[in-house]
């Protein structure tokens, strides 16, 4: 963390147990740091409540909003708030044209608002360089909760990995590292080429429904309807699901259910299970970035 941050106002707002640990390493870097969203969480070092989010937001060099993004109306995870927060029309209003807007995901919505009013968002879930480390706690996450869920063991199990991507290959190497065969499925020839020369079973999307029977747990990564009724009709009733995609994932929940499955959401994993590590991850990578956009001009909105 080589970057000084010294004279930049940052902005954290909400978010989880990971900006616990996100703040005092920024703040250690000389960022001065206003947080809208943590009056329940006791004394943070290097932290300066507002209670005001339009307050914070015209303020403020730079705006930090949490990995996990906002839900259909705008509203933010806050763990730590007295009462909720939402990105609405009005402070996105409030927010200077020059001040970037970090966030994990961003909605369709937002982006459109975002782009008339000038404002520069950047997606950072989807940055390499900090989706790798993430896709570490997630996979580890993931695993566990698989194990706590079923009644064998992942050793000698049969273990269906859907969507060969950053967190997909880091599950799929960590099964393997526990002694699970291994399925990889995927659309790419150079994905499906990737899991062989691993020595896991490549299987391609087309031809799932022939496979999936064989699964005794099943891990997605695909933020699409992959797992629908007629996957879920060749899904094994002792088969665990764990799917990690964003909202609302990859799975027909409500039909896993009535089938007796037992299928689990679980998105922003690596705030849940290991929110120091992810906090850290972030620490690590957000400095050079805030740096960077701060001297990008406004013509590469949405490009990090």
């Amino acid at each position: 963390m080589s970057a000084g941050l010294k004279g930049i106002r940052l902005a954290v707002i909400g978010g989880d147990d990971r900006e616990l640990f996100l703040i005092p390493e920024l703040e250690k870097l000389g960022a001065y740091i206003v947080g809208v969203g943590f009056e329940k969480a006791g004394s943070i070092q290097g932290l300066h409540h507002e209670s005001s989010l339009i307050e914070a937001v015209k303020n403020v060099d730079v705006l930090l909003f949490p990995m996990y993004g906002t839900d259909e109306r705008g509203g933010i995870k806050v763990k730590y708030s007295n009462s909720p927060i939402v990105l609405n029309k009005e402070v996105l209003q409030a927010i200077p044209t020059h001040v970037p807007l970090f966030i994990g995901w961003a909605r369709p919505a937002l982006k459109s608002a975002a782009e008339m009013m000038g404002i520069r968002v950047v997606e950072t879930a989807f940055l390499d360089e900090i989706a790798i480390l993430n896709s570490i706690p997630s996979a580890e996450g993931a695993i566990s909760m698989a194990m706590d869920s079923s009644v064998i063991t992942i050793h000698g199990s049969q273990c269906f990995v859907l969507g060969l991507g950053r967190n997909g290959w880091t599950i799929a190497r960590t099964l393997k590292g526990m002694g699970a065969h291994v399925t990889g499925v995927a659309r790419k020839p150079a994905d499906l080429a990737r899991a062989t020369e691993m020595g896991i079973d490549a299987v391609h999307f087309a031809d799932l429904e022939d496979e999936i029977g064989r699964a005794e747990f099943i891990f997605n990564t695909v933020p699409h309807l992959i797992l629908d009724k007629v996957i879920l009709e060749r899904v094994s009733k002792d088969a665990v699901i764990v799917d990690i995609a964003s909202i609302p994932g990859g799975t027909d929940f409500e039909y896993a259910e009535l089938l007796g499955i037992k299928a689990m959401l679980a998105p922003g994993l690596p705030g849940i299970v290991a929110p120091k590590s992810a906090g850290k991850i972030l620490a690590q990578v957000y400095p050079q970035l805030i740096l960077r956009h701060l001297t990008t001009p406004l013509s590469t909105s949405f490009k990090p």
